[in-house]
């Protein structure tokens, strides 16, 4: 199932230097083991804002909602998820063109 998601983080200003260092590093780590197991397909920045816009393959939402826990910077962010099925129009669903 395919998913896009959008993330909007929120670290607070007085969290201490070395723990944001830590979970940022944590999180960096965490979201390239994903894409490399071909789960968290595409990640994009929100220009001008600390947000991104990413589309997950997982096998159902479950599987979506244990990737999204499991976020170091889970507890400051703000999700917002929209499951994406295939549009009719799409050529690269491989359909006929007429």
């Amino acid at each position: 199932m395919l998913f896009a998601v959008r993330m909007d983080v929120d670290i607070p200003r007085d969290l201490a230097p070395d723990e944001r260092t830590d979970l940022v590093t944590r999180e960096k780590a965490y979201c390239q083991e994903l894409q490399k197991s071909g789960e968290w397909v595409h990640i994009w920045r929100c220009v001008g804002q600390y947000s991104n816009l990413s589309v997950f393959d997982v096998a159902d939402n479950e599987a979506l909602h244990r990737i999204l826990w499991g976020l170091p910077l889970f507890p400051f962010m703000s999700i917002e998820v929209t499951p994406l099925a295939q549009h009719p129009s799409d050529l690269a669903a491989g359909g006929p063109v007429r």
